[in-house]
């Protein structure tokens, strides 16, 4: 299995301030980075070749605890093209490097309920998430009546991750949109989502017939798969989580 770990995220205004850079991956909690949690991680859950999409100051943190150092792109479909085509012979987990409470473990039951598909993203359930992590900034999305936590990995088996490349860089534009995720799925998936009628497994038959892939979310994943820093307020709640621990 081979890990991708994308890392060209910036910061900026009071938290590029408060961790002394503008990259984001960098940001320490409970002591180390957070793309150092990545690669922990990612090792432990038994990945045999660790790359990192990021510049010049990724490179030189990361140094040799990495087998590869992806080179950035300022536009950010295009690391994860370079992340993607990385790995065409074994599976590939693609993950963000900021998810300050990820660990080897929870990966790795990820990637193990994974392995019978050919793309699987990682959900936890409303309840989960917010037991886990009570008072945190919401990450929870509804697709109909049920509401769930995304994760920030994804699972592609081998061999798949080029042939869904075109689809995975929209997606990524999109990703942090419900509704212009909900406007590539056509126009009958996105009158039920209108409806408040779309369910999960329409999104996962619909890839099944349109890119010919066995597509799944993997139901109630740790939510520690799910909880990433996109803001101060994300940043200032891992901080203050840890510190109570």
């Amino acid at each position: 299995m081979i890990a991708v770990i994308t890392a060209g995220g910036r910061v900026d205004g009071r938290f590029a301030e408060t961790i002394g850079t503008e990259v984001k991956a960098l940001a320490r909690v409970a002591g180390k980075a957070l793309v150092d949690a990545a690669i922990e991680s990612a090792r432990g859950a038994g990945a045999e070749r660790i790359a990192v999409v990021g510049g010049d100051e990724i490179l030189a943190h990361c140094g040799a605890r990495v087998d590869e150092i992806i080179g950035e792109d300022v536009q950010g479909r295009e690391n994860l093209r370079r992340a993607i085509c990385s790995a065409v012979d074994r599976p590939l987990l693609l993950m963000t490097s900021d998810m300050p409470f990820i660990s080897a473990e929870t990966l790795r039951a990820f990637a193990e309920r994974a392995r019978t598909a050919d793309v699987a993203l990682p959900l936890a359930s409303e309840s989960a998430y917010e037991t886990a992590y009570p008072g945190a900034p919401s990450h929870v999305t509804a697709i109909g009546n049920e509401r769930v936590a995304n994760g920030n990995v994804v699972f592609f088996a081998p061999g798949v991750g080029e042939r869904v490349l075109p689809i995975a860089q929209r997606l990524f534009d999109a990703r942090k949109s419900l509704w212009r995720m909900a406007t590539m799925l056509g126009p009958a998936l996105l009158a039920r989502y209108a409806l408040g009628r779309l369910r999960i497994e329409h999104v996962e038959r619909h890839a099944a017939r349109m890119l010919g892939v066995r597509a799944c979310a993997v139901r109630d994943c740790s939510p520690a798969l799910c909880f990433d820093i996109d803001t101060w307020d994300d940043y200032r709640y891992a901080l203050e989580r840890t510190a109570n621990v």
